[in-house]
């Protein structure tokens, strides 16, 4: 309502004073009326949104976005044969942690094959077995003599060197998991915030071990094998055209044959915890520090009862084409390669084992888009399904699919290497990323917000 009052002097406003305060309270009262319904309308809002569990409009706007992630211990395989094993391992432990992955690294990072590996006899007659053979039963063998799986488990219970557990970290990432909604929901219950506590349990069967294997094979072999395809082609042209492609073959070689290709063999384990291990656990082992008992201290050190499954292994390649004219470049130029190769390895783990595929967040929803790209090896109409957290009475999250969204092939981030990183061509220049997206864009549905979580299905 508006109040157009034009007064002139003193007199006349001392007499229309009483009907402009009484227009005055009438205007108060309806405006507080309204006032309060709106409060009222919000707050009963909020309640059915809160009761549903879904996350409010306040955290979708959030930028920390809290959600269940798997949790990751990642080694390297030492082996005293291959060429460059100073710069290997080097740049493997200054490599960045995985970011969509809880760090559960336990002491151990990497272990020397030939203590592990079992050699077979040679026997007259028999093929020898092929330079990359499979590593796998190496690795079990380390596990099992250094009982890796139950130093996993000590981890997440937090064991003290007397041999006591307690659920801090397990307490912790279930708190990670929860939105305010999920810990409001959860106090109210009985069982209160140990019900959160209780949630961080549920993430123990998605902890992995990636163990890597990473060697530099000299590009001279493949480069002659390839050379010695060209001639072979070349023969068959006319005497002119022959020279010419000869000539083309050999200055490809000569630029070929320099430097390394990079491989790397990524071997995918997960942790076995199901009812059954849980169970033997908490009745047979599980003690706290104010009730040692080295009978239990000892059994937990020595049980086999935690074991690590191999789910399969994933390889990949990253080709050097030149190298630098000095040191310094050329070591630069192996570790972007190593890095290269290890990358694409666990994207290939990821494309095709479901139990160690992430969940991302979205960052826009309009354009819709996600920090994700080149680095996790996306490509043009890759399919994701769209994730929103819900979060039940109790405090327990699940999660809904809300649509099936697709990677824009002309908009996948170039997020390969950081700045000051990128790898360097023939003459030891950075080479520039193929774009400045922040993000890549997907394709699809709408209705989506920063908060919500993508996870990829094909």
């Amino acid at each position: 309502m508006k109040l157009n009052l034009q007064i002139t002097g003193v007199k006349h406003f001392v007499k229309a004073a009483p009907v402009f305060l009484l227009l005055l309270s009438n205007v108060s009262f309806a405006q507080d009326a309204e006032v309060k319904e709106e409060t009222k309308e919000k707050e009963k809002k909020e309640k059915v949104e809160k009761d549903s569990g879904k996350i409010g409009i306040e955290d979708k706007k959030a930028q920390t976005v809290k959600y269940r992630r798997s949790s990751l211990h990642t080694m390297i395989i030492e082996d005293d044969k291959l060429p460059k094993k100073d710069v290997l391992l080097a740049t493997f432990n200054e490599a960045p942690f995985p970011e969509k992955y809880n760090d559960h690294s336990i002491a151990e990072k990497s272990f020397n094959i030939k203590d592990y590996i079992i050699e077979k006899p040679v026997v007259e007659g028999e093929k020898a077995e092929k330079e990359d053979k499979d590593l796998s039963p190496a690795i079990s063998e380390y596990f099992a003599k250094n009982k890796v799986a139950n130093k996993i488990v000590a981890k997440w219970f937090d064991r003290s060197e007397a041999g006591g557990f307690k659920m801090d970290l397990i307490g912790e990432r279930g708190l990670y998991d929860a939105s305010a909604q999920s810990a409001a929901a959860a106090a109210g219950t009985e069982r209160g915030t140990s019900m959160l506590a209780d949630a961080g349990e549920e993430l123990i069967p998605s902890t992995f071990v990636v163990v890597n294997y990473s060697k530099f094979v000299s590009n001279e072999v493949a480069a002659k094998a390839a050379l010695a395809v060209a001639k072979a082609a070349a023969m068959k042209l006319p005497a002119m055209a022959q020279k010419i492609a000869i000539k083309g073959a050999e200055a490809a070689y000569e630029k070929a044959k320099e430097g390394y290709s990079v491989w790397t063999t990524a071997y995918l384990y997960q942790l076995v915890w199901n009812d059954s291990t849980s169970a033997v656990f908490y009745q047979s082992l599980w003690m706290d520090d104010a009730n040692i008992d080295p009978a239990k201290k000892e059994a937990f050190d020595n049980t086999d009862l935690f074991q690590l499954k191999l789910l399969g292994f994933q390889k990949a390649s990253a080709f050097i084409s030149g190298m630098g004219k000095n040191a310094q470049d050329e070591n630069m130029i192996i570790k972007n390669a190593t890095l290269k190769s290890i990358d694409a390895v666990y994207a290939k783990l990821q494309r095709k084992f479901e139990p160690f595929r992430t969940k991302t967040p979205l960052v826009s929803g309009v354009p819709i888009g996600a920090k994700i790209g080149m680095k996790e090896g996306l490509e043009g109409g890759d399919k994701y399904e769209v994730l929103e957290q819900i979060a039940d009475a109790e405090g327990k999250i699940s999660y809904k699919r809300k649509g099936v969204i697709t990677v824009d092939k002309k908009n996948i981030w170039d997020n390969r290497y950081a700045v000051g990183e990128e790898p360097l061509d023939d003459e030891g220049n950075p080479i520039k990323p193929e774009n400045d997206l922040e993000y890549t864009i997907f394709k699809g549905g709408k209705n989506y917000y920063p908060g919500m979580l993508i996870r990829q299905i094909n």
